[in-house]
């Protein structure tokens, strides 16, 4: 097994190999503007780094966010390439799993909660049992409309650093890292689970808007 993840649906792009039992090569990057730009040459960093070409490649993991519109689909695009090029399996993860996953090997044992910068003055989040258990789906809200709901609990992500207020005991990791989700796909993959479809998970519309009316120009 060699598995290649990539991760766009937080400001980090973020690249790993795993091969079944440990990360191989990572790197990881935090620019939320240049997610397009970054991520093949992160890809070629990693595979040089690994000693090993893309041929090499088993499967594909990939973050399905939540995450905003324009960032997530850089890396989701890119998974479905490789997918297709090296005809290999593009397995998804939702990001605040992979959060999750992380913040457990760094020690956090839950209950806890997962929150992420959505913009618009909002976070993604989702709340854990533990590393590996997620209650429920995940959502967007304000945070003021949801401190009450995860008082007493750490809260793991960039979206608890932002906001003290509702989340006074914030905990890091801020940002996913490709690592931790390959580590946590090869141990599903391993025990029989069934992953997501590589399909992003949006929970709201993009910011960018088709008009609705368009001004009809006859020509004379």
């Amino acid at each position: 097994m060699l598995l290649l993840a990539v991760d766009t649906a937080t400001p980090a792009v973020t690249v790993a190999l795993h091969d079944g039992t440990a990360v191989v090569a990572e790197s990881s990057q935090v620019d939320a503007r240049r997610h397009g730009e970054l991520l093949l040459p992160a890809v070629d960093r990693v595979l040089g780094d690994a000693g090993t070409g893309l041929d090499a490649v088993t499967g594909v993991v990939v973050g399905v966010g939540p995450g905003p519109y324009t960032g997530l689909r850089v890396g989701l695009v890119t998974a479905a390439t490789f997918g297709s090029v090296l005809s290999v399996p593009v397995y998804g993860l939702c990001t605040l799993d992979g959060l999750a996953y992380a913040a457990g090997r760094s020690g956090l044992e839950g209950p806890f909660a997962v929150a992420t910068d959505a913009r618009r003055k909002e976070v993604y989040w989702a709340r854990y049992e533990d590393p590996r258990t997620r209650i429920g789906e995940p959502a967007v809200d304000r945070p003021a409309d949801i401190a009450e709901q995860l008082a007493g609990l750490p809260v793991v992500g960039a979206g608890a650093a932002l906001y003290p207020d509702a989340f006074p005991d914030a905990r890091g990791p801020e940002h996913v890292s490709a690592g931790a989700l390959a580590a946590l796909a090869a141990e599903r993959l391993a025990a029989g689970t069934q992953l997501l479809l590589p399909q992003p998970l949006y929970l709201r519309r993009p910011d960018a808007q088709v008009p609705k009316n368009y001004k009809v120009v006859t020509p004379k």
